[in-house]
């Protein structure tokens, strides 16, 4: 077969590219089977998709659309050559070489099976087989799936704290000031997040002002993300929406 396929070695080139095939001289032309199951000998099982799509893409430069007619080919080239090794003589002198070789054959067949969107060469019952355990495995995701929003939706409410009318932003300041407290015996926040944006996100889930929904973009330039340097999109909150103080109850003995 002309070399249309795989991407060969140039003639005298001491440094090729790894999974280039051919020898020193470079691609005898008819060989180029031969070349590409011989290389598989040099490969782990772990390089076989790299070795795959080195080839595949070197053919699709030429031939956008023909991944299918690439994968037929090479499905071929293992398919014939097993069966051909499967008829020889199992007393001849390279029965050794030939049971590894079939071995390899088999494992790289097996990585073309997992790749195999056309069902190439496949019976009817193997095509079902393939879509049961497909099916069996999509079941299990979704109950998984189901599971977790069930477990969701525990602390899920219909219901909603409501702020007056007119004051989130009083509210606001107040949740600023919460994060800054200090527990006086133990020297650490009373409140810490990672980002500001989980205040943003709770208040616009869980609360309302006057019973109607809170934007959350509006109060998200309350909070930003880096409160030393707000930048241009922060927002102060006004001085005349700051009606309350949050400071340190007197010490009571018991």
């Amino acid at each position: 077969m002309p070399n249309r396929y795989f991407k060969a070695r140039q003639p005298f080139d001491f440094h090729p590219h790894k999974y280039d095939i051919g020898i020193l001289t470079g691609l005898k032309r008819g060989y180029e089977d031969n070349l590409f199951i011989r290389k598989l000998l040099d490969l782990s099982e772990t390089e076989y998709p790299l070795y795959y799509r080195h080839h595949l893409e070197y053919f699709l430069s030429k031939e956008p659309d023909g991944e299918q007619e690439f994968f037929t080919l090479v499905w071929q080239i293992v398919q014939r050559r097993i069966a051909f090794i499967e008829q020889k003589d199992p007393f001849h002198t390279s029965h050794a070489r030939d049971v590894e070789l079939i071995a390899i054959l088999t494992s790289f067949k097996k990585y073309l099976r997992s790749i195999d969107r056309w069902h190439t060469e496949k019976t009817l019952p193997e095509i079902i087989a393939e879509q049961y355990e497909q099916i069996q495995r999509q079941s299990q995701e979704i109950a998984a799936l189901k599971e977790e929003l069930k477990e969701a939706r525990k602390l899920e409410t219909k219901e909603f704290i409501d702020i007056a009318d007119g004051y989130v932003l009083t509210f606001l300041d107040l949740c600023q000031k919460m994060r800054d407290l200090i527990l006086p015996e133990e020297g650490k926040e009373l409140v810490f997040s990672q980002t500001e944006i989980v205040w943003t996100k709770m208040i616009a889930k869980h609360f309302r002002e006057g019973g109607e929904e809170i934007n959350h973009d509006t109060i998200r330039r309350y909070f930003p993300a880096n409160r030393k340097k707000p930048g241009k999109k922060y927002s102060p909150i006004p001085a005349d929406m700051q009606l309350f103080n949050i400071v340190p109850a007197k010490k009571r003995s018991i």
